[in-house]
């Protein structure tokens, strides 16, 4: 039995995939730590994984994109890997799993400990000249720009956190050594990093280095108590499918909130439709005839009982309404939703793409009328079908194994 500790950092479509593949390493004998934000402990303890808890992060503010700045400043990231290493520091493995937040004291704790460490990724970050790293979410600069564009930024990201990784390991007794020289060390011995998503969905580019793996996707277990809260099963009930809207982690203002709230009733009044409103990070309030506002619930449960899914295309989410066979409306905001829209639009699983900064109800509505088309739903289920025939996890964990001690 090989000790492996998970380091998941992010929201909870972040979490989830991991949890998925932790719980999966545990069935198959190993034992698996999974460190994360405080409000994931219950979903990680409900898989039957140790929990190692990190302050919780924010979900609200008056101010997310200053808040969203602090997050990623120098700062931030000497603070956020500050708790890494004390929670993880005295946790014995064999090997890290690092998320992408997590690598930056990840790696010098796995120095450390003198174990291996694998990168654990929902998203193409990695340069290619397929297209540019996706949590940029900008659109392609050809094939030699896609590329610059990549190797200007790992650049940057070195010059901009350089200091905070030296400081881990001189704190962990570690000998001085560049960003920039760590990152070739790495890429010359083929780090192995794998890739939670369906190679259908965004293929592995053909000049990406050896120990870049995409496996297919990691699906979270299903929770074995969960039951439905009362008034979300009497309105499915009570009525046809209906669609689902939501924006996961999107943090935005308390009067923001309250016109997206509006807007999304309005698109419902303009279609008929009936709507499921998922309250989220925003806090989403939405109340109207055939309009329901709910919490958290588990996607690959609530998705198959609708008739569309608009959502901020976060990797999970956009995974999730593929799964489930059901055309999607694609409403991107940051980082890497604006690549998984164009993936979803060009796999022909997409009625449109709204950019959040142009939604009206007007437009969601044009969209939900075209996600009813019988052709788009055929093709969302025929991708379904292709995507479920995969075994992600399965692959995920004979890579994993293979580099175990």
């Amino acid at each position: 039995m090989s000790r492996i500790s998970i380091i998941a950092i992010g929201s909870r479509g972040d979490v989830a995939p991991l949890t998925g593949l932790g719980a999966a390493l545990q069935s198959a004998g190993h034992d698996v730590s999974v460190t994360a934000y405080s409000p994931f402990g219950a979903m990680i303890t409900d898989c039957g994984l140790r929990f190692r808890e990190l302050p919780a992060a924010i979900e609200s503010t008056d101010d997310p994109a200053r808040e969203l700045a602090a997050f990623a400043s120098p700062a931030g990231m000497r603070k956020l890997g500050n708790t890494i290493l004390t929670a993880d520091a005295d946790e014995p493995a064999d090997i890290l799993l690092l998320s992408p937040f997590a690598e930056l004291a990840g790696h010098p704790l796995a120095e450390a400990k003198s174990i291996p460490a694998l990168g654990v990724r929902l998203q193409p970050i990695s340069a290619t000249s397929a297209y540019p790293p996706s949590v940029l979410g900008i659109r392609s600069l050809g094939r030699h720009g896609n590329r610059v564009i990549a190797d200007a930024g790992a650049w940057f990201v070195d010059r901009l956190y350089g200091a905070v990784m030296a400081g881990f390991r001189r704190d962990l007794g570690l000998p001085k050594v560049s960003a920039r020289k760590l990152r070739r060390l790495r890429t010359n011995a083929d780090w192995p990093v794998l890739h939670g998503y369906s190679p259908l969905v965004a293929p592995r580019p053909v000049d990406w280095r050896p120990g870049l793996e995409v496996t297919g996707y990691w699906w979270p277990p299903t929770p074995t108590h969960w039951e439905p809260p009362d008034d979300l099963a009497a309105f499915l009930a009570d009525g046809p499918p209906p669609v689902f809207v939501g924006l996961g982690s999107v943090m935005t203002t308390a009067a923001r909130a309250r016109e997206l709230a509006g807007l999304f009733v309005r698109a419902a009044e303009l279609t008929g439709s009936r709507m499921l409103v998922q309250s989220g990070w925003a806090s989403l309030e939405a109340a109207g005839d055939g309009v329901l506002t709910i919490g958290d619930v588990p996607h690959d449960w609530l998705f198959p009982q609708t008739t569309a899914v608009a959502h901020h295309c976060g990797a999970g989410t956009a995974a999730a309404g593929l799964r489930a066979g059901v055309p999607s409306i694609a409403l991107p905001g940051h980082g890497d939703s604006a690549f998984w829209a164009r993936r979803l639009r060009e796999l022909g699983a997409c009625s449109a793409i709204i950019p959040q900064r142009r939604l009206t109800a007007e437009r969601l509505a044009t969209a939900i009328r075209g996600a009813l088309d019988p052709g788009l739903k055929a093709d969302t289920e025929r991708i379904a079908s292709e995507i479920n025939s995969e075994d992600g996890i399965g692959q995920a964990i004979s890579i994993i194994e293979k580099h175990l001690p």
